[in-house]
This record gives C-alpha cells, structure tokens and sequence, in this order.
C-alpha cells in the first residue's frame, strides 16, 4: 500500500493507501519502513494539503528514524517538518550533554525520589540538587519530572543507572 500510495497520482487515492498502510496490522512490525511511508506521506500533505497537514506524519516519521538510530532519515524528516512551519531540534544532541551527576540525578529524581533523599544518597544539598535538575530539563527536552523516566530511557547507548 505504501508504494501504490506514493506512486498514485490522484490525491484522494494516495490518502487512502497511506492510511491502509499506516493502518495495516502488520505496520508495527516494520518501524523502519513505517517510518518511510509517514515521511512520504507527510512531503504530499505538505504539497497538496498544506503545511499544517503535514506536521503529524512528519514527527511520527522524525520520531521513528530517531529511535531507529537511522540518522539521515531522521535528518531528512527533521528538514520536511522544518519546511512544514515546525521548529525541529534533534533529539540526540542534548543528551550527550549530561555529566554523570547530572544522569545519576535524573535517574534518582525519575525512580520517584524527593531532592531531599536524593541528596542524602549523594552528599549534596536538595538546593543543589535542585540546581542539577533545572539544568538537566532542558537538555533532555522536557519540562515536568513525571516526564525524566522517558526522557532518560531515549538516551541511545546508555542505560539507566
């Protein structure tokens, strides 16, 4: 269905294969190429359907490549969602970016730990540990607590502490 829909040159039968491919039950087995179809489909909404249309399609795909590791991919999808209005960041580039106070911390902080035992496990203040996690929102992207776990378990290469 993905082909037939990107090689359709009616509008309306090109939406309807994308959306039995995206919906096949056998999709989820396939994120790579899943991925792919969304990223096509979300360059046609963008020329056919316009720039808002497009931002669903092209963050599924974005988010997919990025998970995969398939980093042109996810470049090329970050660009289209770029091109449809969004403002695409990469994902991977702030997470390199913790020390390893700052992971353990956030580890700490996302098993469900208050600042105060938190810094009673490693000798720090709850202001200083307060301190670590202000830092550490924003590299990983989030801006509550309840969302650290997640965050944290996106890290490629890594694993939680």
């Amino acid at each position: 269905y993905g082909a037939l829909a990107m090689t359709a040159t009616d509008t309306t039968e090109a939406d309807t294969m994308y959306h039995r491919a995206q919906t096949h039950p056998a999709a989820a087995r396939f994120p790579y190429e899943l991925a792919r179809i969304h990223l096509a489909h979300g360059i046609r909404q963008r020329h056919t359907h316009g720039r808002k249309a497009a931002h669903h399609s092209l963050t599924l795909a974005a988010e997919t490549f990025e998970r995969l590791g398939a980093t042109t991919w996810a470049e090329r999808a970050r660009t289209e969602l770029h091109a449809a209005g969004a403002t695409a960041q990469s994902p991977t580039a702030p997470l390199t970016a913790l020390t390893w106070q700052e992971r353990r911390i956030a580890d700490l902080a996302a098993s469900g730990l208050t600042n105060k035992e938190i810094g009673d496990r490693m000798h720090l203040s709850p202001r200083t540990v307060s301190s670590h996690l202000y830092r550490v929102f924003p590299k990983l992207g989030i801006t509550t607590r309840a969302a650290l776990r997640d965050a944290l378990s996106k890290i490629p290469g890594e694993q939680n502490v």
